[in-house]
């Protein structure tokens, strides 16, 4: 296991909270990321004022991750540049999607140049289309007879997890594939990141609804289950290029086939 590198530091992990309503948990957050040496908040649709007085006085010393946070209409748009993304779920309609530990999960995320822990709202946590956007679920393991932990609180644990991750090797036997464990042997690892393997998955929907492979009211489905495959594969940029240049002949051959 000795080539695992250490240049991935938290500075290039990226907290994602998405439509969060509570300024004074946006001020915690931005605390317990100061706290752990992480600077990288975004913030998707926020429902609340990042630069109001309820956030900054709960920011403490951290006033300037709200005043540098990045603030975007969508998930996707949160994710833009990452290699890998992994969403936080207390309740967790799975299907075939991987959900791990906080700490198998954080040391994966390190394993990639850019990465992000994408967080739901207080409300309603993320949407089963939320997740969709990354790669593995994960769930922190708490009281099932109380199971909602605060917006900042669950930061906090995996802030705090990803600082034992710099030290500390999780067990390999559960991860998902042999490919898994060899990236984790062989990093750095040259992945493609997000922004890019979600043009690919739109330019693959588009390919097989226009063929008659999935239809509308299934294509969200099986959409997932091809997901789920280029997700484990852990694509490079030139991979995805390729399955790009590939869709779009196929999609050129069907425009000219009589």
């Amino acid at each position: 296991m000795s080539n695992t590198t250490e240049s991935n530091t938290p500075k290039n992990i990226r907290i994602v909270l998405v439509e969060t309503a509570g300024s004074r948990n946006l001020g915690s957050v931005a605390r317990v990321m100061k706290n752990f040496g992480l600077s990288e908040l975004w913030l998707v649709n926020p429902k609340c004022d990042r630069h109001g007085d309820e956030a900054r006085q709960m920011a403490v010393h951290a006033p300037d991750i709200l005043d540098n946070a990045k603030v975007v209409d969508n998930l996707p748009a949160a994710l833009i540049d990452c290699q890998r993304a992994i969403a936080t779920a207390g309740r967790i309609d799975q299907g075939e999607m991987k959900v791990t530990t906080p700490s198998q999960g954080m040391h994966w995320l390190r394993q990639a140049k850019t990465s992000a822990i994408v967080f739901g709202a207080e409300d309603r946590g993320l949407s089963n289309v939320e997740i969709q956007h990354c790669q593995q679920v994960m769930r922190i393991p708490v009281n099932p007879e109380y199971p909602s932990l605060n917006l900042a609180q669950a930061v906090g644990i995996c802030c705090y997890q990803l600082q034992l991750s710099k030290e500390n090797t999780p067990n390999v036997v559960n991860l998902t594939s042999q490919i898994a464990q060899d990236l984790i042997e062989s990093a750095p690892i040259d992945l493609a990141n997000r922004n890019d393997l979600e043009a690919c998955y739109q330019q693959l929907e588009a390919v097989l609804l226009k063929i008659g492979y999935v239809y509308p009211h299934t294509a969200t489905h099986r959409l997932r289950k091809f997901r789920n495959i280029f997700d484990r594969a852990n694509l490079s940029p030139s991979e995805v290029a390729m399955l790009r240049g590939i869709l779009r002949q196929v999609n050129w051959a069907t425009a000219h086939l009589d």
